[in-house]
């Protein structure tokens, strides 16, 4: 991993690192790995605006200022939630 940033110990969800090919998150002692080709949002983010993430209901990660929305289902059978675009 290029980057680790500090997290919270205490932190529901945070970012645990990420490089050229995508992002780790940490949700409550889970690590996800989001790659861009399947994540896009995060590949031109700045790291201010990934590092700022909520988890909400228990299952739901939100990105406020990257108007991004995942469940966490979607991180653990990403393909069962393909891509479209229109």
């Amino acid at each position: 991993m290029a980057s680790q940033p500090p997290s919270a110990p205490a932190a529901d969800a945070g970012l645990a690192g990420f490089d050229k090919h995508g992002i780790w998150l940490l949700v409550r002692g889970s690590e996800y790995f989001l790659p861009y080709e399947q994540f896009p949002w995060f590949r031109d983010a700045s790291v201010r605006d990934v590092l700022h993430v909520g988890l909400l209901h228990e299952q739901h990660l939100h990105w406020p200022a990257l108007d991004v929305d995942l469940s966490l289902e979607s991180l653990r059978t990403p393909e069962a939630f393909p891509l479209t675009y229109e």
